[in-house]
């Protein structure tokens, strides 16, 4: 397996949490003994949730309080609470699912669904809560909680949410921040009000071109407020105002009481806390802009750009983010095309997610037997393309050197969430081997084979590698992301 230093971090991350945590193999152990028995579709079939930056800052864990109960900010209070996940960070909260299984079911649990943080997650009554809307509209306001569930309808989408940083950990050199695996990744339903009938409510100037600001309330005073600009066409699309997660309240790790989901879009596009929308001409740029909420500890609005503007772009060595007021491409696989040839003079937003695929089972290091019945394998995982939708997955057994097609099954529900797919594997002999997956999307572009050098400068796709990116951002290919098993017979 080319990527083998990786994989060794993977092993020895995983063993070292495994070792101490029996909460987390207790909760995992039912499904582990299905898909071994080979019930794994079955399980998958019948269970039918970031933000990311490059320059993370350090964590602290403290261990319990004074009355010997961990509480918000303790590793133990998030392990405990969240069982399914390997946490990389408790203040901020920072964790991704623990194990391949997750990625065998068609709805993530909060348990196992990954917690992207940039500060320690706040506590919100949910009955004190308002959000100012404000901006290029007819009537501002202060939306409360109870407005949002009453009155505008209630829809519920199911969405692929991913930290843009996922994978980070594949890169070599090594790129600072969360050192993300594979686990940064989960479908869940999410349900709210539509940010559609919000607009047109309060007369937003909705027209081609315009933007919306939505910033959340997580930060300490003096510190970067963490708010985006998304394109009006894709608020009025598809955009809702989540408060429930899988049919229940949200945890305030996740975002309770209300965040922003963006359909098919990576997870620093879905804001969580939120606080303030503010309807736009153009992307937030700083300068001679001002904030319509008078209430905030700051006036300074260079500190609600760094997350738009500076950070969540895709760079080679030696490039720099440049401001720009407005783009038209938001597929964040097309504006790397562009820059490559020329038509986009500035480095890609992050927006649109990649073509993407996990093999569920079986997992990192597994040993497995072919069923008594047929001597087949069944090999499970999981596929999704942001805005697009999944064309076809291929499996490959010896490492790439030939490719079958799997097969879709369960639930689907659209390009946002994801699709399940299998592959009867039939190995001729027992021994090692490395399996991949690679998922095609609708306009024909498949998963790259593996990371280029640093060196090489390249800034997008090319010659079946994905371009090193300076942050570790939007990685989707599939050497990396394969898994090593040994077959007994």
């Amino acid at each position: 397996m080319s990527s083998e230093h990786t994989t060794e971090r993977e092993r020895d991350v995983q063993a070292d949490e495994s070792t101490d945590d029996d909460r987390r193999r207790r909760f995992l152990d039912r499904r582990r003994f299905m898909l071994a028995t080979g019930t794994a579709a079955t399980v998958a079939l019948a269970g039918c949730a970031g933000e990311e930056e490059a320059d993370d800052e350090g964590e602290t864990d403290d261990d319990d309080d004074d009355n010997g109960e961990p509480e918000p900010g303790d590793r133990e209070y998030l392990e405990e609470k969240f069982p399914g996940l390997l946490v990389h960070s408790a203040d901020p909260e920072n964790a991704e699912a623990a194990q391949r299984e997750t990625y065998t079911e068609y709805i993530t649990q909060s348990e196992e669904h990954y917690i992207r943080n940039h500060y320690l997650a706040p506590r919100i009554e949910e009955e004190e809560w308002e959000i100012s809307l404000g901006g290029m509209i007819d009537e501002e306001a202060d939306l409360t909680m109870a407005e949002l569930r009453e009155e505008f309808s209630t829809e519920t989408v199911t969405h692929v949410m991913q930290c843009s940083g996922n994978g980070r950990s594949f890169f070599d050199p090594e790129i600072g921040g969360n050192p993300w695996i594979y686990g940064a990744v989960g479908n869940a339903e999410w349900t709210g009000a539509p940010m559609s009938e919000i607009m047109e409510e309060y007369g937003a100037d909705t027209s081609d071109g315009m933007w919306v600001m939505f910033a959340g309330d997580d930060h300490p005073e003096g510190e970067d407020v963490f708010a985006r600009s998304i394109p009006m066409q894709k608020v009025m699309e598809d955009c809702i105002l989540a408060y429930e997660m899988n049919g229940e309240q949200m945890t305030a790790e996740h975002g309770h009481p209300v965040r922003l989901v963006v359909p098919g879009w990576y997870g620093n596009n879905n804001v969580k806390w939120i606080a303030e929308i503010e309807v736009m001409e153009r992307m937030m740029m700083g300068d001679d802009e001002e904030l319509f909420h008078e209430d905030y500890e700051t006036d300074d609005y260079e500190q609600y750009l760094h997350w738009q503007q500076n950070s969540y772009r895709i760079l080679a060595e030696g490039q720099e983010s440049i401001r720009v007021e407005s783009i038209d491409e938001f597929d964040t696989r097309e504006q790397m095309d562009m820059e490559a040839s020329g038509e986009m003079e500035v480095p890609p937003y992050i927006y649109d997610q990649n073509v993407k695929s996990l093999i569920g089972y079986p997992g990192i290091d597994d040993t497995v037997e072919p069923r008594e019945e047929d001597g087949m394998i069944e090999v499970i995982g999981v596929a999704w393309a942001g805005d697009d939708e999944v064309a076809e997955v291929e499996v490959s057994a010896d490492g790439g050197e030939t490719w079958e097609n799997a097969e879709f099954f369960g639930e689907d529900n659209g390009p946002y969430a994801w699709r399940q797919f299998r592959y009867m594997w039939d190995p001729e002999e027992e021994g090692e081997y490395t399996l991949y997956s690679r998922a095609t999307d609708e306009l024909g572009r498949s998963q790259p084979r593996t990371i280029s050098d640093i060196e090489e400068g390249q800034i997008t796709v090319e010659d079946d590698m994905f371009p090193y990116e300076m942050g570790g951002y939007c990685l989707n290919t599939y050497e990396e992301h394969g898994v090593d098993v040994t077959v007994e017979m």
